[in-house]
């Protein structure tokens, strides 16, 4: 399923807020015909809003009864009415009045004045009250846990409205028929909240017995690698490691599609929105292993003319994590000490060009190359790449030092 971007006026494909669009179906006739929104709740989900905010909108703004229960409009309405109707509430009651980020809470201060609280900007801005709506949430005010994550953390930054609980538990409409009536019953909501939380809690422990430790294997990405992991998890019935969907998997997948898309052939990977929305379709968006991943997939022997075609790519996934910049690191150490030896003399190089497009920081190569680690090659790799590295870390430490001095 493909995903749109929450503010649809920004039209960068790699705008990280996205949600599913509207899916809708016309039920009955004459009379009693009516529109049934069958995604809503992955909708409102990916918004971080109460599923009958929106249906209660729709009714307002189209000027029809509603089924909050069964998140039914009455009238026939196409989805491109409903979409249209959606980007008005997302606008009033989304979006941030300051920085226009949809990484926003409702907030009730007081008795009757309804503020969103945004998570990007840390700006409090006043919700127009004009609206019918405002009433509304007035009276059933979203409970924000304090601590409780938002829309961000879950749904629309990591695939539109689905987070990696949903995904793993086959949950796409976890409040569909959850008895939701006029007078919204807030703590029901809060309930599945916290059955969500302790879904993504118990998966969190699964991962963490996956996570690689300092000394062990990496994310191998060649092909051969990928084939006898596949094999290795035949045993398992296709359904992962512990029953679950393990992102080592995904990670598979996600290879398994560039080799067959490319022939193996760098010069014919998919552009860099394809690859981009193939990351956020297998939810590996928020992982900073997928940086590991590109580090070994998107380049090869000729890595210093194929470093600018993808600068946006990567700075958009690293997004300033030093640990995003350290898995990136990696990829390059393991494509560089296995699949490409040759390149070993031009590291100073292609370190220098990472550098110099703010791609990789001073700080991460000058921690990166003070010691040996067996985390993505053997040691005898590690050390024989951390040499051949030694000039350019060096000219990196003789600059900061000078840098000290003049601030003296």
């Amino acid at each position: 399923m493909s995903f749109i971007n929450i503010c649809r006026d920004n039209t960068d494909p790699f705008y990280r807020y996205k949600m599913p669009p509207i899916q809708s179906k016309t039920e009955g006739r004459g009379n009693g015909i009516k529109t049934a929104i069958v995604n809503l709740s992955e909708v409102a989900r990916a918004l971080n809003r109460p599923p009958s905010y929106l249906v209660k909108f729709f009714g307002y703004e189209l000027g029809a009864q509603t089924q909050i229960d069964r998140f039914l409009v009455n009238g026939a309405h196409d989805t491109n009415e409903l979409q249209d109707s959606l980007d008005g509430f997302i606008n009033k009651f989304v979006l941030c009045g300051s920085c226009k980020n949809p990484e926003t809470d409702i907030i009730l201060k007081g008795k009757d004045t309804l503020e969103r609280d945004c998570k990007a900007c840390g700006k409090v801005t006043i919700i127009d009250p004009k609206h019918k709506l405002y009433s509304y949430i007035v009276k059933n005010p979203p409970d924000n846990k304090k601590g409780k994550k938002s829309a961000t953390a879950t749904a629309n930054v990591v695939g539109g409205g689905k987070s990696i609980s949903d995904i793993a538990a086959g949950q796409g409409d976890i409040l569909n028929g959850g008895g939701v009536d006029e007078n919204l019953d807030v703590e029901n909501f809060d309930e599945d909240d916290d059955l969500l939380a302790k879904k993504i809690q118990q998966e969190a422990a699964q991962l963490q017995e996956l996570k690689i430790k300092d000394d062990e294997w990496a994310v191998d990405m060649s092909q051969e690698a990928i084939a006898a992991r596949a094999r290795e998890l035949e045993g398992l019935n296709g359904s992962g490691i512990n029953g679950s969907s393990s992102s080592l998997n995904k990670f598979d997948e996600f290879g398994e599609w560039l080799i067959k898309e490319s022939g193996n052939n760098v010069a014919d990977l998919p552009n860099d929105v394809e690859i981009y929305k193939k990351i956020v379709e297998l939810d590996l968006i928020e992982s900073s292993e997928i940086l590991q991943v590109l580090g070994q997939t998107l380049f090869d022997e000729n890595i210093l003319e194929q470093i600018e075609p993808h600068v946006g790519l990567l700075t958009k996934l690293i997004n300033n994590d030093p640990q995003n910049e350290k898995s990136l690191l990696g990829g390059l150490e393991r494509l560089i000490g296995l699949q490409y030896p040759s390149l070993t003399s031009q590291l100073p190089k292609i370190l220098h060009s990472f550098y110099d497009k703010d791609l990789i920081s001073e700080e991460i190569i000058i921690n990166w190359g003070s010691k040996v680690s067996k985390k993505y090659v053997s040691k005898d790799i590690s050390k024989k790449v951390r040499k051949s590295a030694k000039p350019f870390i060096q000219w990196l430490q003789e600059a900061e030092e000078e840098s000290d001095d003049d601030d003296e």
